[in-house]
């Protein structure tokens, strides 16, 4: 991997002891400033899966990068300050210099370009790289609105929101997923190793963090699906287990989040409800 090696220690102390300033003031100092164009900068919240796959791929790949935690459940992706990075008011987000970009896809290649990583993630390939892009423009509508929708209305609608979710919808909602996982058990997985072939790609790692969403809620995601489960354990190894279980350590609290402020409540509902829609 073209970026290994001489960044590690870099990535290392850049990445594990993020600045201890609160988000406003942190942000405050670099928006909008003149200073001279800084190093690479990720505006993160491992609550959420596209965040968790963008930390995942960067500390893999020892990609030096100076982590900003925008804390979702307190509504700091929706501040002023946070709009100056990005006027979408969504994470992730990256900064890297004076260069600024959203979406989590376009985020992943863009790593992926700069850094040279090993080619596998994105492969030269045509064909490759073409199912790698497939699958990353089908989950964006499917399997991410399936673990979204479980996680929420499982977990974060009646334990974060307050919001009792009738068994019913619940029910509607699971039966989704297990079509979704069907899907890409299927369609994507087959009979191979990885989603694309015999070594992960950026679909394996977009997948995998969609797939703990549901996980973080309780449901048995892997139960019964010995191809799955099976895929899921060679992901874990080819990332590290150890990144994995750090990245992932948020999303399996979610269970246990405190009760939402009401005024978080009242400017974070509609957000919620639009994407979970």
């Amino acid at each position: 991997m073209g970026s290994g090696g001489r960044w590690g220690v870099a990535a290392r102390t850049v990445c594990e002891f993020p600045g201890s300033l609160g988000f406003a003031e942190s942000l405050g100092s670099r928006v909008g400033s003149f200073r001279p164009a800084m190093g690479l900068e990720l505006y993160l919240d491992l609550l959420s899966q596209p965040c968790r796959a963008i930390y995942i791929f960067a500390k893999k790949n020892r990609i030096p990068f100076e982590m900003r935690t925008v804390e979702l459940l307190k509504g700091q992706h929706l501040s002023d300050a946070f709009a100056q990075v990005n006027p979408l008011k969504k994470v992730p987000a990256l900064k890297d210099g004076d260069f600024t970009l959203a979406e989590s896809v376009a985020i992943l290649l863009y790593l992926t370009r700069k850094y040279k990583v090993a080619d596998h993630w994105y492969p030269q390939d045509l064909q490759a790289c073409a199912r790698v892009d497939e699958y990353l423009a089908w989950q964006h509508t499917t399997l991410r609105r399936s673990c979204l929708r479980a996680l929420w209305h499982k977990v974060m609608f009646p334990v974060f929101l307050g919001e009792p979710v009738s068994p019913e919808m619940l029910a509607t909602t699971l039966a989704e997923l297990d079509v979704t996982l069907q899907l890409l058990e299927d369609k994507f997985l087959q009979n191979k190793a990885f989603l694309i072939g015999p070594h992960v790609s950026l679909a394996d790692l977009v997948a995998i963090t969609e797939l703990m969403h549901p996980v973080g809620a309780g449901c048995q995601v892997f139960e019964g699906r010995p191809k799955l489960a099976a895929w899921c354990r060679r992901v874990k190894a080819a990332v590290g287990e150890d990144l994995f279980r750090e990245a992932h350590e948020v999303i399996l609290k979610a269970k246990d989040s405190p009760p939402a402020d009401p005024t978080i409540k009242q400017k974070l509902m509609p957000a919620v409800l639009a994407m979970i829609q």
